[in-house]
């Protein structure tokens, strides 16, 4: 038969015992719950990085598309620039310039029977095809500037129009 002791024994083997188990049983409840949560928890998260990513995408294709307009934008002022320049160098006030330079070419080499002032003629003409000539390349240059600078100003607005279709979203 078993003494006192060895039944105390025995009785607190099977308390510790049942402890034990309940702890064990505890534990996977929690693991269970906590395991639910998180798998929620992943769900939750996996939702709001695919809302993140579509609204990145649209917010791209909104400035892409805001960049392509000032593009299409800076196309037309450009052919617009283009078409001013080619009226530009057929300008009236230029063409009168050199119809006036070329008469008083004409004039100026006049003939004459004196022979000092044919001779003053003569230089007078050099003279006057040379002020022809620098008029005609300073006319041509200066609707070269033009048109330079116009290509140049218009590329700077369409820039200045991409960079504030861009940052419009973050003000």
């Amino acid at each position: 038969m078993l003494t006192s002791v060895q039944k105390l024994f025995g009785l607190l083997a099977m308390v510790v015992l049942l402890i034990v188990a309940g702890a064990a049983s505890a534990w996977k409840v929690q693991e269970w719950r906590y395991g639910k949560q998180l798998a929620d928890l992943v769900a939750v998260q996996a939702q709001g990085v695919a809302q993140a990513e579509r609204l990145a995408r649209e917010e791209e294709q909104r400035r892409q598309s805001a960049v392509d307009r000032v593009k299409i934008d800076a196309k037309e002022q450009y052919k617009t620039a283009t078409a001013h320049a080619a009226d530009a160098d057929a300008d009236a006030a230029s063409e009168r310039l050199h119809v006036a330079a070329g008469k008083f070419i004409a004039g100026a080499s006049g003939s004459t029977c004196d022979s000092n002032t044919a001779k003053r003629g003569a230089t007078a003409a050099r003279a006057a095809m040379v002020l022809s000539d620098l008029f005609q390349r300073t006319d041509k240059r200066a609707g070269e500037l033009a048109a330079a600078y116009d290509r140049a100003r218009l590329a700077g607005l369409a820039c200045e129009r991409s960079y504030d279709a861009l940052r419009l979203r973050f003000k």
